[in-house]
């Protein structure tokens, strides 16, 4: 797209004002000297100033397009361009950059249609083979994928929907050939590096992203990716430190930039931020959508989470991933089947793919999908197989820990629970409830019942309270079956729970004589049995107390 800068020789000039040239030359520099240098904004500044001063410039709108372009200043750079194709002597190829234009502002069926005024060229081909993707037209992309040529340019708009499409590895295949031809072509380093990273390959991108940074220590595009890296294998402390040449934005020369370095410090700092800053990104940067939805994830706002993701058609298995985690937080909160289903689609989607089904994600989900299915055996197996990476995950152990629970294994099921350290789970009353189960089952339902009296007033202690209640009644743990029972009770006088405390008590009694359980547990049994109104009170406390005067055991 650069154009050629040749210009017939001027004569007639004395050596003075040729002397003159030369010294002002070296004082500001030259158009040519600005676009060597990459330094589009000054070239720009330089076409501006000159068009305002009258000064002719070869090709000067055609030249700012380009520098507007390359400052992703698309807007300008388009209209530019549409300036140039109303004019009679329009270049022909300025259609394409026209088209490339609005390919980069997402217009996309625009930009379709200034390629097709172009004539056929490598770039046309390469403009509607991405353009194909975007339309998700399978057949117009094999036959634009068909007309590429073994020449960088195609070769690397090929890795490019490669990458796009999440083959990752196919993508690092292009890269890696391209830089055993062209070993002085140090961006590709910053392709593969990304790749990697999105392969969750932390470690390998860094030490390609090092190669790179070596030779350009100031990129924005390979700092950024260097302090992603750092926010995966550390904190997101460790990234913003990272950040610290770029974070005075002002600094940028490109717009993109800035906004890409705001949307990631948004994310390095748990959401601060969030709803400033990711709101106007959300068509600029794909991920800023999808980092928005996981704040109201995070904010237990589900409805708000569904509305932003509800219409986005999943393309990459990060959206799969997000859109199933919606649906299911959704469904499990209106209790909604439908929900539920299709929450459990995405997540077999993503891990029964071929390109993730042996990635941690893919197994994740595969995990996912079997634990809204109810399988737990296969959710044993799957989170088992990936649980190296996440000992001190708070969401992964309570997954696990559920799953556990569910087969039986109570006592490994405890283990996991007391592993979780996040308040926000350990106050949630799905933890609660498992835990309590787990302490009956493992024989330590007095643990359940501390749990209980920590508990304030609410339809979930109630609840709690019912769990305990029936489920120490089953492990023969008569003693807090018959306190929970008493609670109960006392809540609701007019119910049957009266039939549940007398089993209880009459089971500690039983325990005591079979030597299973304190003699003193009496002198507390005794008290629950009186808070009762019913006829039948008097004569178990009558046959306790006759038993407890005959072994000599002191009643209240």
């Amino acid at each position: 797209m650069i154009l050629s800068r040749t210009k017939p020789a001027v004569g007639g000039e004395s050596p003075a004002s040729i002397s003159e040239k030369k010294k002002s030359k070296s004082k500001v520099p030259s158009l040519e000297e600005y676009l060597q240098q990459r330094d589009y904004l000054g070239a720009l500044t330089l076409l501006e100033f000159k068009r305002s001063i009258g000064e002719k410039e070869e090709h000067a709108d055609l030249w700012i397009g380009y520098c507007a372009f390359h400052l992703s200043d698309y807007k300008r750079a388009m209209e530019e361009y549409k300036s140039l194709t109303n004019k009679p002597d329009c270049p022909a190829q300025v259609w394409v950059f026209l088209a490339c234009t609005l390919f980069f502002l997402g217009l996309y069926k625009e930009a379709e249609e200034a390629a097709s005024n172009a004539p056929v060229s490598p770039l046309q081909n390469r403009l509607l083979f991405h353009l194909a993707h975007k339309f998700n037209d399978e057949k117009k992309l094999m036959g634009f994928h068909q007309n590429l040529e073994d020449v960088t340019e195609d070769q690397l708009s090929l890795a490019s929907i490669h990458y796009m499409r999440s083959h990752y590895q196919e993508a690092i295949d292009v890269y890696k050939r391209l830089l055993l031809q062209n070993r002085d072509f140090l961006a590709l380093n910053v392709y593969v590096a990304l790749c990697y990273y999105k392969l969750d390959y932390y470690d390998v991108s860094q030490e390609v992203l090092a190669v790179y940074l070596q030779s350009m220590s100031d990129s924005t595009i390979a700092l950024n990716l260097k302090a992603c890296n750092h926010f995966r294998l550390y904190n997101g402390r460790a990234a913003e430190a990272e950040l610290k040449n770029l974070i005075d934005i002002s600094s940028c020369s490109f717009e993109f930039a800035k906004e890409l370095i705001r949307h990631n410090l948004v994310v390095f700092r748990g959401g601060e931020g969030a709803l400033q800053v990711l709101p106007p990104l959300i068509d600029v940067i794909p991920e800023a959508r999808l980092n928005l939805v996981i704040y109201y994830l995070r904010q237990d706002d589900v409805q708000e989470a569904y509305n932003l993701i509800q219409d986005l058609v999943p393309t990459t298995p990060q959206e799969y991933i997000l859109k199933g985690v919606v649906n299911a937080a959704l469904g499990q909160e209106i209790g909604s089947r439908d929900h539920l289903k299709i929450a459990q689609q995405f997540f077999q989607s993503v891990g029964g793919s071929a390109s993730e089904c042996d990635t941690i994600p893919g197994r994740q989900c595969m995990a996912s999908c079997f634990f809204l299915l109810g399988q737990f055996e296969d959710v044993l197996v799957y989170l088992t197989s990936v649980k190296g990476y996440f000992y001190n995950d708070d969401a992964f152990n309570f997954n696990f820990a559920q799953a556990k629970a569910a087969l039986g294994n109570y006592k490994e099921a405890e283990e996991v629970f007391l592993l979780i350290q996040s308040d926000k789970i350990k106050n949630d009353y799905v933890y609660l409830s498992w835990l309590a189960r787990c302490y009956i089952m493992n024989q330590k339902s007095r643990l359940a019942w501390e749990l209980y009296l920590k508990m304030g007033t609410s339809s979930d202690s109630f609840s709690l309270l019912l769990l305990i209640a029936n489920d120490c009644y089953k492990m023969g743990q008569f003693f807090y079956a018959a306190k929970a029972f008493d609670a109960l009770e006392k809540l609701d006088p007019d119910s049957n729970y009266w039939e549940g405390k007398r089993g209880a008590c009459v089971g500690v009694l039983q325990l005591i004589l079979a030597n299973k359980e304190s003699k003193e547990k009496l002198k507390e049994v005794v008290p629950l049995l009186l808070n009762s109104g019913n006829p039948q009170v008097e004569y178990i406390v009558r046959v306790m107390r006759k038993w407890a005067k005959e072994n000599r055991v002191l009643l209240s």
